[in-house]
């Protein structure tokens, strides 16, 4: 999937809060180090982004901002804060590590290699 634009908010969080935020909604409530929570989601992204026609007929590309969503890091229990980032862009993508076959841990290993590179 292709996204032009969008808007995704990043806040940090002590270690009282984002337990209290895992409890709420993964029914864990114990600190982590980073929670996503998607707003549009990635079928809105992928309407967004979608082929349009041009009014030659040719097709082009929208260029319609969407909310991706809210990512929450929790510094003391985060090692590095690029990769909680990326982590928690991945999910707000749709993408799950905790039921695939190790592809979002790949892509994330992937694109941190990629930006210290």
């Amino acid at each position: 999937m292709e996204i032009d634009r969008g808007h995704v908010a990043i806040e940090f969080v002590d270690a009282k809060r984002i337990a209290q935020l895992n409890g709420e909604h993964r029914d864990k409530p114990v600190p982590t180090d980073v929670l996503s929570f998607p707003i549009d989601g990635v079928d809105a992204a992928s309407r967004a982004h979608g082929a349009s026609e041009h009014a030659a007929g040719a097709p082009t590309r929208t260029a319609v901002p969407i909310e991706l969503g809210d990512i929450v890091i929790c510094p003391e229990h985060t090692a590095d804060v690029r990769e909680a980032v990326v982590h928690g862009m991945l999910h707000l993508l749709g993408m799950d590590h905790e039921t695939d076959d190790g592809e979002m841990l790949e892509l994330q290993r992937e694109l941190l290699a990629g930006a210290d590179g």
